[in-house]
């Protein structure tokens, strides 16, 4: 057990913790030649493809060092600021981090607010300077910065490169030589913490478990605490590139188990695994429930396919403990579910995963946020609001509160007022402003979280070149003047196009989604009205022209009444289709609603 390391690797966006895990795996000789790639550990297409991170990856690397064999457990987790639910799980199975600042960009605002994860759960902090052989890096200043955050020496950051395997050997020593071995009792009753669990096709689902005390056997009867189901380990082993069956799993270790289990409600990750026999007294403190921060409906295109949803989306939940999901139905829609993402990133990689992984195509509503409304009935009572539908009638209506985020925005001093612009605009308050070197800012604002969901980060991005870093948490709810916007097709309201905006932005809003459904809504054989109206009050229309038949074209030579009078009955028939008059509303109508600056 003294000889056991276990480590994750924390970082900004793009500071290259991906690549640094696959150097580690080389110079450990973890992996053969046959098996290198690059991002070795991302084993999503969708990782591949788009070079994020989605999904934290665990594997154990063996690496003697002074005539000693030591096991080192390396989870690498993603940067970006909507997995960052994967990243504090990862934190809770480890006794240190390996904290990566690229040596051209220095420190960013997801670099601090990892940091922080990772101080609150007592984990070694190992400091590495990456990327020191480009051109632009600039590592003297860097070190600073990273000496001014950490309070460490300068002598205690590693200089390393990704891309060309230097300094890992200095690593993995620091790993060694600082980070604590993992404590606990090996004669104690089993208890082993759940940090995450992937459906298997073929063998059920398997449980990734770190171990705090005890051991776990094979063929060992165990328990989850969580649910009080007892099962059978099949299957126990530890996590090399492909998983290696063993006897039994020790104190301190990290490793998979296979029960057979197929329900995927039956496995909570945070939960704690124990012997049947001989059970703990105590569950292991699991992880903070995740707060959802985005709310869409998914619907099937097809009604008879919502139970194949709920069976996908169970099995994508297993993978990804943050995805938050309640049956529900519209009317413009039929039946499928409210589901909460922590951002428009989580929620765009969880639409395509239901679509490669489980081939559901789905409809996906307009993204809005949970409100907190209150009644004058019920002064007190919460009413949560996850679906603009569920406003309660003005008249009823005494308040309605909005969630607020705090936002941290580094970025250079020259863009300063780019960004204070665009926060301002997007009803943001600043409430603090600090110099941390003479080229860099930090902003801090209280901003509604409504307003960040579009399209803020790409914005923020555009106005400041791609310089600003971006990270936020949430504060608490604050009153505001909220109003719904409701869509009508035809004088029928479109549920799923409901949106719930605050007064000021109501009309310009408003009247943008209805320019933009005229040109998405395919021509009928009617005059279709697209209406956008809060209440009884219509604030912006706009009408797709009706589609006209040519009646008359059979008709050559002869006299004029003859086409008169086909004109006259396709005029009768219009008026009728009129009444009955359905349209149909294509995918991207629900979406377009997103990029209206576009």
């Amino acid at each position: 057990m003294k000889n056991i390391r276990n480590f994750c690797i924390i970082a900004h966006i793009d500071h290259g913790k991906s690549t640094l895990a696959d150097r580690l795996l080389d110079y450990t000789g973890s992996v053969t030649d046959r098996e290198k790639q690059n991002q070795l550990l991302d084993n999503m297409d969708l990782e591949r493809e788009r070079g994020i991170t989605i999904k934290s990856h665990a594997i154990q690397m063996d690496y003697n060092q002074n005539g000693e064999d030591y096991i080192l457990n390396l989870i690498d987790t993603p940067g970006h600021v909507d997995f960052s639910y994967e990243v504090s799980r990862s934190i809770a199975a480890c006794e240190g981090a390996l904290l990566i600042v690229d040596a051209a960009q220095s420190i960013q605002a997801q670099t601090i607010s990892n940091l922080y994860l990772a101080l609150e759960n007592d984990l070694e902090i190992i400091p590495i300077l990456n990327k020191v052989d480009l051109p632009s890096a600039n590592p003297e200043e860097v070190t600073d910065d990273i000496v001014d955050l950490l309070g460490c020496k300068p002598e205690e950051v590693i200089h390393a490169s990704g891309k060309t395997g230097f300094g890992v050997d200095h690593i993995l020593t620091a790993i060694i030589d600082r980070i604590p071995a993992p404590e606990g009792d090996p004669d104690a009753p089993l208890q082993a913490l759940i940090f995450d669990s992937v459906y298997n096709s073929y063998r059920g689902i398997e449980t990734y478990f770190r171990i705090l005390n005890g051991e776990i056997k094979k063929g060992q009867r165990i328990k989850f605490m969580a649910t009080n189901n007892e099962y059978f380990a099949d299957e126990v082993g530890t996590l090399k590139l492909n998983q290696v069956v063993k006897k039994s799993v020790k104190t301190g270790d990290v490793g998979y188990l296979i029960t057979g289990i197929k329900t995927a409600k039956e496995v909570k990750v945070g939960d704690t695994i124990t012997d049947a026999q001989n059970p703990t007294t105590e569950t292991i403190d699991g992880f903070e429930d995740v707060k959802p921060m985005v709310f869409a409906g998914i619907y099937p295109v097809d009604t008879e396919d919502y139970e194949e949803l709920r069976y996908s989306m169970e099995k994508l939940q297993l993978n990804d403990a943050s995805l938050v999901f309640v049956p529900e139905s519209s009317a413009a829609l039929g039946y499928g579910f409210r589901c909460g993402f922590l951002g428009m990133l989580h929620m765009e990689i969880i639409q395509e995963r239901l679509e490669r992984e489980f081939n559901m195509t789905v409809i996906t509503t307009v993204p809005n946020v949970s409100y907190h409304a209150y009644t004058k009935k019920n002064p007190e009572e919460i009413l949560l609001l996850n679906n603009p539908t569920d406003l309660p009638d003005p008249s009823r209506l005494e308040r309605v509160e909005e969630p607020y985020i705090k936002a941290s925005i580094i970025t250079k001093s020259d863009f300063v007022g780019q960004v204070m612009s665009l926060c301002i605009e997007k009803r943001g308050e600043i409430t603090n402003q600090t110099y941390l070197t003479t080229e860099r800012v930090e902003l801090t604002f209280d901003m509604p979280l409504a307003e960040i969901v579009f399209d803020f980060y790409d914005r923020l991005k555009t106005v400041s070149k791609g310089y600003a870093s971006f990270d936020y948490n949430p504060i608490g709810m604050k009153p505001s003047k909220l109003v719904r916007v409701d869509i009508l097709l035809n004088g029928q309201p479109v549920d799923a196009l409901s949106a719930l905006l605050h007064a000021d932005n109501a009309f310009t809003i408003g009247k943008k989604i209805v320019e933009k459904l005229k040109q998405l809504i395919p021509r009928q054989q009617f005059d279709i009205p697209i209406q956008a109206a809060i209440g009884a009050k219509i604030i912006a229309r706009e009408t797709t022209k009706a589609l006209r038949k040519d009646v008359t074209a059979k008709c050559y030579g002869g006299d004029i009444s003859r086409k008169r009078k086909l004109l006259e009955k396709q005029k009768k028939g219009k008026k009728r289709m009129r009444q009955v008059g359905n349209v149909e509303i294509p995918q991207e109508a629900f979406m377009a609603v997103l990029k209206l600056n576009d």
